[in-house]
């Protein structure tokens, strides 16, 4: 039997769109859950496994650590091709593939780190909730300006569900959360929801990352 992936993540994290993906691959895959981010610093075990002591890491069955949820989902994509997660290295469609992962990627995704605890900059309680105000805002203009520069079919670059729409999917559901997404990116908005629903993530939802009552915000 083909040893499992082994996912370092916690429920309702950067983690969650890489259980997603190899749920719809059907992989077998182990997690390792740790501390959410604003703990992680706390949780020495992390570090052991990714020096930067950062959540989401993979471990792949031989041995090598990845770490990254971008380089994560697109090595995944890449290592099963047939199941269609990724446009192909020759797809017209591969350049803004890899433009959106990593746009959400540096663009949104890396100001968690700030959001998540405002502290790391200033000991300042008023300059804590300016930090937390203006990076909300922040995250929504820069969705906005994705979906202004995208034409989605069923998903975000064509009709086949792909990484990158997981990939949205999740963080779209972080602050400033889903409400403010809708209003800032409403062609994006219904390949989310779309995703929401998909019966093959169903019990990924329930059980990692579950719709409670006023989700979205």
């Amino acid at each position: 039997m083909d040893k499992p992936f082994v996912i370092y993540g916690a429920r309702g994290s950067g983690s969650i769109p890489i259980e997603a993906a190899l749920t719809l691959l059907r992989q077998p895959y182990q997690i390792v859950e740790r501390a959410p981010l604003a703990e992680v610093a706390a949780d020495e075990a992390i570090f052991k496994v990714n020096p930067l002591g950062q959540v989401p890491a993979m471990l792949l069955p031989d041995g090598e650590l990845m770490t990254e949820s971008a380089a994560i989902l697109i090595w995944i994509a890449d290592r099963f091709p047939a199941m269609r997660l990724a446009p192909d290295v020759l797809d017209r469609r591969r350049p803004a593939f890899l433009r959106w992962m990593t746009f959400v990627s540096s663009a949104i995704y890396a100001l968690f780190w700030i959001r998540d605890d405002p502290s790391r900059l200033t000991p300042d309680p008023e300059q804590q909730a300016l930090i937390k105000a203006r990076t909300a805002d922040r995250i929504a203009e820069c969705w906005a300006k994705m979906d202004a520069q995208v034409s989605p079919g069923r998903y975000i670059l064509s009709d086949q569900l792909e990484v990158l729409d997981l990939y949205v999917t999740v963080l779209s559901r972080w602050g400033p959360r889903r409400k403010r997404f809708y209003e800032v990116a409403p062609k994006m908005s219904e390949v989310v929801r779309r995703v929401d629903k998909d019966p093959r993530l169903k019990a990924l939802w329930v059980e990692r990352f579950p719709f409670v009552e006023g989700w979205e915000g």
